[in-house]
């Protein structure tokens, strides 16, 4: 009898480690990836992955922030780039965080080098737990335009979608 119930035991905690790894992999599937909406027909995102993100032209700059310590290096992709590589369409681009967060930036203000969607802080790419996985950038030690308050509400981190709106 003890060997049945210990047998069972077994398999269901084989069964619940099963779960929890599906589970782990499905999560970090959702929050490594960038999901675009390029348009207001569009019905289902585009989604794109650090690799994906890499293989567009890169930007980098060291610069200081409001939220770090001391001057940083960013480099990603700017996000002129990201929305021309999908064929975005509309007059303003909605960013949204993992925590739902959003803010909304007219593409009039996109400028061909920023912001970027920073892949990597100092060279390493970023985790959820350090603003990641992609923080949206400003150069905000290069001007002085890009140190507003409304430009600092549009330096969302922990971004993992962006949908074109007219």
């Amino acid at each position: 009898m003890k060997m049945v119930k210990c047998h069972h035991l077994r398999a269901i905690t084989f069964f619940f480690v099963l779960l929890l790894g599906w589970h782990t992999s499905a999560m970090a599937q959702s929050v490594t990836g960038l999901q675009i909406t390029a348009d207001a027909t569009q019905s289902d995102p585009v989604t794109l992955e650090l690799a994906d993100l890499d293989a567009l032209p890169q930007q980098s700059f060291t610069t200081s922030t409001i939220w770090t310590d001391g001057a940083v290096t960013f480099s990603g992709v700017s996000l002129a780039a990201v929305l021309e590589s999908i064929g975005a369409k509309g007059t303003a681009v909605e960013m949204v965080a993992l925590n739902d967060y959003k803010v909304t930036m007219p593409l009039a203000q996109l400028e061909e080098t920023a912001p970027i969607i920073a892949t990597r802080m100092d060279g390493n790419v970023m985790s959820v737990r350090d603003k990641g996985p992609y923080w949206i950038v400003f150069p905000y030690d290069q001007d002085p335009k890009y140190q507003t308050e409304t430009i600092y509400s549009l330096s969302i981190w922990q971004l993992n979608r962006l949908k074109v709106v007219d």
